[in-house]
């Protein structure tokens, strides 16, 4: 996909909001964050990219959502309603959404990864889990989650027992950064970073985007042919930062990480 950027116009990205956790109350705090950046992002914004676990879990029936994130849902409309283009990445903790946000919001939403040209420089963008090589464990969950049969029999339950089972799992499953994303593990054993360097052998990406990680990170990879900057997004719980590209991609924190 191509995108042009207008006169003055920039691209946002940000990841790993996971609402609802560790409970509604203190969800909400973080979400209101989340509007104030919003709201400051509308005047220059042309796009907006959700890299995914915008909702520490989230399913669809045929007729009902999870209840809560009025706020955010709606300053979101907003934004798509005044012309700011809106791309969202399921991520692990929300990867059961359908079409409510396509519907709704007139948002576009990805399954997998995707290649974007914006402004002549080429980004491989994608929320991340299960991309490289380990995490076994994790890509056969992964693949009993989103097999249709599954899918099928989880929507049967009713929504106040589905989610009332499916949060409490969510919420054992690294609700929030765990102490292994605190930490750098080297670029030999980051498993996105081994993913990125074996695409930039063979790809001409300029920019790898991804969340998941939760740690904020920029990188400078080379190949024998090529250059590119890999950039973990970070999250909303523990660092609120964020991606900016305009002629150059930045990286950014939000307010402070001490004030919610």
């Amino acid at each position: 996909m191509k995108i042009s950027l207008q006169p003055n116009k920039k691209v946002y990205f940000a990841s790993d909001q996971h609402f609802g956790a560790p409970t509604a109350k203190e969800s909400k705090i973080r979400e209101k964050k989340f509007i104030r950046w919003l709201d400051e992002i509308k005047a220059d914004a042309q796009v907006l990219f959700l890299m995914g676990d915008l909702f520490d879990f989230w399913h669809e029936w045929n007729h009902v959502i999870p209840k809560g994130y009025v706020r955010v849902l709606g300053k979101l409309a907003e934004l798509k309603d005044s012309g700011i283009e809106l791309y969202m990445f399921v991520g692990n903790h929300d990867l059961w959404m359908k079409n409510y946000f396509e519907e709704e919001i007139g948002c576009k939403v990805f399954f997998d990864k995707k290649y974007f040209e914006i402004n002549g420089k080429n980004f491989l963008l994608a929320h991340g889990d299960g991309l490289g090589p380990g995490d076994k464990g994790y890509k056969r969950m992964k693949k009993l989650f989103t097999n249709p049969f599954a899918q099928w029999g989880f929507k049967w339950l009713h929504p106040d027992i589905a989610m009332k089972v499916a949060i409490y799992f969510s919420t054992k499953n690294k609700m929030i950064s765990g102490e292994e994303d605190k930490e750098f593990l080297g670029e030999d054993k980051e498993f996105l970073i081994i993913y990125s360097k074996e695409k930039l052998r063979t790809e001409k990406i300029d920019y790898f985007i991804y969340g998941h990680r939760h740690l904020p990170m920029v990188l400078d990879l080379k190949s024998e042919e090529n250059t590119a900057k890999y950039i973990n997004l970070g999250d909303w719980i523990s660092y609120f930062t964020y991606g900016e590209f305009q002629e150059d991609f930045e990286l950014k924190p939000f307010e402070s990480t001490a004030k919610v």
